[in-house]
């Protein structure tokens, strides 16, 4: 896909997100087909003064690797990709692919190597924080697909996305911020859901374009052992190579006691993984105005207007709750009203009915604001 507006991209991705200065070093590793926007990369990496490594990868390739996978020759894999990690100031992770299901029959016992090896030492350890990082999809038709879109109109869609103004939106984010900050007792309310939980003492960080793109989320996690009652996720679920959907959590004292998905025994395998992933390390609430609807890809579904996302597994060292985990999985609820609506109160206070912020404070992160 031939289109300016890659340019556009690149150079907000290195002179904002990454804000690569003279003489600093970024890894731009790319998983997928993509080539242009990596070539762009390269440019504007040269043209910030930096120095640009590239790392190209391949679903595929990886899927045959996994597929063999051994902790003695991962760690070997990981200890190489940590020799590079350390090295770098930045780090820009692009991915694009045909198929989203590429991992969907690597056994779990491969996908724990893997989260054990080169998630942890290279990723966990050095990339997160130590660099400066930023994520980010590159449009593919089967991406168009999965958004019900043609492929123009999900280019379209996908540089409003990625292009906005996420200044502004970090502007906006303050009073939000501050909210949180001040905030203990949490209520979620709608269709088949009922959840408190404390965020007392634990940060809140705003997402408005420097590490993940598309951006557009607030962040902080639960005390670890206050979150009771239901919970149900409506949009689809991506994980490990499988959709789950219509996913139903009850909580006790902070631990998922019942899960249940269209695969029951498949979803409760990976809350097994470890002690942390029955507890959650994340809740954020999204913000961006041009995601409206799920499209199966994690970086967009969890930044949808009018949404939030709860996530079993390992927390954030900036919004630290103690929990530890070998999985992190953002699942989303959207509240807008062709979605079921839903309440979100802080202190038994309403801050947002059906999707949209009621407080004049926060109203600066409705959708109107933000474009």
């Amino acid at each position: 896909m031939k289109d300016p507006r890659i340019n556009t991209l690149a150079k907000n991705l290195i002179n904002y997100s990454v804000s690569l200065q003279k003489g600093e070093k970024v890894l731009i590793e790319n998983f997928g087909l993509e080539k242009e926007l990596v070539v762009a990369l390269v440019k504007e990496a040269y043209a910030a003064g930096g120095q640009p490594f590239v790392s190209l990868k391949d679903q595929q390739v990886d899927r045959a690797l996994l597929m063999g996978a051994e902790d003695e020759h991962y760690n070997m894999i990981a200890d190489y990709e940590a020799n590079v990690m350390k090295d770098m100031d930045a780090y820009i992770g692009l991915r694009s692919g045909n198929n989203i299901n590429e991992l969907s029959d690597v056994p779990d016992e491969n996908m724990k190597v893997y989260g054990n090896t080169i998630l942890n030492k290279v990723h966990r350890e050095i990339r997160v924080p130590k660099t400066k990082w930023v994520v980010l999809r590159y449009p593919t038709s089967s991406m168009a697909q999965l958004a019900k879109m043609s492929t123009e109109s999900f280019e379209d869609f996908y540089f409003n996305v990625c292009n906005l103004d996420y200044g502004k939106m970090a502007t906006a984010m303050n009073s939000l911020v501050d909210l949180m900050n001040k905030t203990d007792k949490v209520r979620i309310t709608g269709v088949e859901t009922d959840l408190t939980f404390s965020i007392n003492n634990i940060p809140a960080v705003k997402c408005a374009g420097l590490r993940n793109i598309p951006d557009g989320e607030v962040y902080t996690a639960p005390v670890r052992e206050s979150v009771n009652g239901t919970i149900t996720y409506n949009t689809p679920s991506p994980y490990q190579g499988f959709t789950y959907e219509n996913v139903k959590l009850t909580f006790k004292d902070g631990k998922i006691i019942e899960a249940t998905s269209n695969d029951n025994e498949r979803i409760n395998k990976i809350f097994d993984t470890d002690e942390g992933a029955r507890y959650v390390g994340e809740f954020a609430i999204g913000v961006n105005p041009y995601i409206q609807h799920p499209m199966q890809d994690i970086l967009f579904d969890e930044k949808i207007d009018g949404s939030f996302h709860f996530t079993p597994g390992q927390c954030y060292d900036e919004a630290y709750n103690g929990n530890s985990s070998n999985i992190h999985w953002d699942m989303v609820m959207i509240q807008r009203p062709e979605y079921g609506g839903g309440e979100i109160y802080f202190d038994d206070v309403l801050i947002r009915k059906d999707g949209r912020f009621v407080i004049p404070e926060l109203e600066a992160l409705n959708p109107e604001n933000l474009k």
